[in-house]
């Protein structure tokens, strides 16, 4: 068995009902809390008024989207820790803003690739993080993905101790997701299991995480996009999400990811519908490529195909297509209806090239695949 070390946030609630047990769980962190919300910041005021019962103040800080540098450095710095309820967004603005609390100067001090990349000299301020989308898995992660404008890219600032001191996975908060964020999110949620299970820094636990959580998904997202009130399905989701978050922050993405830091940093397209657009491609040139170069590596590609199909002699091929008509049912646009085009695939392709996610791709994959993956998903 190979060495390796697994990290996660300090304590996991999950089930329904769980954000119930937040209030107490505050109360002995802190007395002002900072709390981070997406662009719907009124879904979070029971949790105010909760939190009040429980002599916790809360210092509201909206995330109206993915979060920027800017937005982060003009967030209230005089709190004694954080909470985060919302998607991914505002969990990630929440990590970076704990590590801040404690840290002193500029986000681009700590950031990677277009920053000093300095570690955290103190640990982050305490946070807990209530997600309330079922996709990213930003709550059990040890880093915070922030867009730069100016560097037209988004980037990470990551330490282990940005990993949440609690996280919250309440599948009752997802209930009301419209269709189109549901397949969005949820197939990030996929996306990022698949890669995870085929990352080169995959280990025995991280695989069972991805074994399961794949299944999981594989079974519930169709049907919790065709009737959002599916509470099982709404549940598998919440599940998959969460062992994806796990696992990632263990083993690391791939190529969907590594498109898609770049992607995200140039146009205003959703996440979840970024990797949607560009799994199937990307899982097929992969496919190809181990095939060609590392056919010791396929068998795990034809294991996914079996956990998504359901059938136990399922091929990779199965499996791409499989997911590529997951993506058609689910209506997932391409990416040129977020306005990028075939001029812009050269820098893509240089961007993604030298993205941290792709350090972790099965195989390293040549220009001309790359550009084959960003062509396709236009």
């Amino acid at each position: 068995m190979s060495t390796f070390e697994f990290a996660t946030a300090a304590r996991i609630l999950f089930g329904e009902g769980s954000l119930r047990q937040v209030p107490a769980a505050a109360a002995s962190l802190g007395r002002r809390a900072l709390l981070v919300t997406g662009n719907s910041p009124d879904r979070a005021a029971p949790l105010v008024k909760a939190l009040a019962a429980a002599h916790v103040l809360t210092v509201p800080f909206t995330v109206p989207g993915e979060p920027t540098l800017d937005l982060i450095r003009a967030a209230p710095r005089d709190c004694d820790f954080v909470i985060a309820f919302g998607g991914g967004s505002a969990l990630d603005a929440a990590k970076a803003l704990a590590a801040l609390l404690t840290n002193p100067g500029d986000p681009l001090d700590y950031l990677e690739v277009i920053g000093l990349g300095r570690p955290l000299a103190v640990p982050a301020a305490p946070c807990i993080a209530i997600p309330t989308t079922a996709g990213t898995g930003s709550e059990v992660t040890r880093n915070a993905v922030l867009a730069s404008p100016q560097h037209r890219v988004k980037a990470s600032l990551r330490s282990p101790s940005m990993l949440p001191r609690l996280a919250v996975v309440d599948p009752e908060l997802t209930y009301g997701l419209p269709p189109a964020i549901t397949a969005a999110t949820g197939l990030d949620a996929l996306t990022q299991l698949i890669e995870s299970y085929g990352s080169v820094r995959a280990n025995p636990m991280t695989d069972q995480f991805c074994v399961e959580g794949i299944r999981r998904a594989a079974g519930a997202l169709p049907r919790v996009w065709e009737n959002g009130g599916d509470r099982e399905a709404r549940c598998d989701m919440a599940w998959a999400s969460l062992l994806g978050g796990m696992a990632l922050a263990n083993s690391g993405l791939g190529a969907v990811h590594g498109f898609a830091a770049p992607l995200g940093g140039m146009w205003t397209a959703p996440h979840g519908a970024v990797c949607a657009a560009l799994l199937p491609h990307a899982m097929e040139v992969n496919v190809r490529a181990v095939r060609a170069r590392a056919p010791e590596k396929s068998v795990r590609y034809d294991e996914v195909a079996r956990l998504i199909t359901g059938r136990p002699h399922a091929t990779a091929a199965d499996g791409v297509a499989w997911i590529a008509a997951l993506c058609e049912k689910l209506e997932i646009p391409p990416l040129r209806t977020y306005g990028v085009a075939e001029s812009d695939l050269a820098v893509l392709v240089e961007k993604a090239a030298q993205a941290s996610s792709m350090k972790a791709n099965p195989i390293v994959l040549t220009e001309e695949e790359l550009r084959e993956i960003i062509w396709r998903a236009l």
